[in-house]
């Protein structure tokens, strides 16, 4: 079966990149000369793609440049404190007989990617909220793939899954959060059975579960625009 599904990679990347949180303040990316991060900005036009080594990122979410910190985080009272008391930060599984899914909702950016496009397997309103038998295997890794905060992961034959690593990446979800693929998050935990291969950062500055995203630029109604 395994021989059917994509290519994996059991090893992370060997870029040396990082993001590290300013105290009360932006993400600071740093790569070493070697290992460039992609930049990936959604955009109502598209998307414009570059690489950096350095930099900062607003995470306050009053940047009149943004992705890019203005300072603006100095004047508007952005505190990095989390309220989020973590109790929901733990890793389920349902297992079913060729897949097992594994879910942490306290790490979710609530995209909605898993319940808008597999039904039968991510059921809203139902207990047990996932079906493992409830499609392909290939259909349900195709959608692991793509929760951009990596609370879904799967393990098939008993070994987690994961495919191929893309390279150290950063997309900015357009008026939402970032997401971050294959960079390590320094001095932060990344929630349990989370890795840095794939995991969501809060640039609207509501998280209650910072410097998670947790969903809550829905709620705020964030927005790229300039201040």
């Amino acid at each position: 079966m395994l021989r059917t599904l994509p290519e994996q990679e059991d090893d992370m990347s060997e870029a040396k990149c990082a993001i590290k949180c300013a105290p009360d303040g932006p993400y600071l990316v740093k790569a070493d000369d070697a290992a460039a991060v992609t930049l990936r900005v959604q955009t109502a036009d598209g998307e414009s793609v570059s690489t950096i080594s350095s930099g900062a990122l607003c995470r306050c979410g009053g940047s009149n440049n943004k992705p890019f910190c203005d300072g603006s985080h100095k004047t508007n009272g952005f505190s990095e404190a989390r309220q989020a008391n973590g109790e929901d930060d733990r890793r389920l599984s349902y297992v079913g007989a060729q897949i097992t899914i594994h879910d942490n909702r306290g790490i979710c950016a609530h995209a909605g990617y898993c319940t808008d496009n597999l039904k039968s397997v991510f059921r809203m309103g139902e207990e047990p909220w996932i079906d493992p038998d409830g499609a392909s295997v290939e259909a349900i890794i195709d959608v692991i793939e793509n929760c951009p905060s990596g609370a879904l992961s799967c393990s098939v034959d008993g070994q987690e899954y994961r495919r191929k690593a893309p390279g150290p990446e950063i997309t900015v979800i357009r008026n939402g959060p970032y997401r971050v693929c294959e960079v390590e998050l320094a001095d932060q935990p990344l929630g349990d059975g989370a890795t840095s291969a794939r995991y969501t950062l809060c640039r609207c500055g509501a998280s209650k579960n910072k410097p998670f995203c947790d969903g809550s630029h829905w709620d705020i109604g964030f927005s790229d625009a300039a201040e």
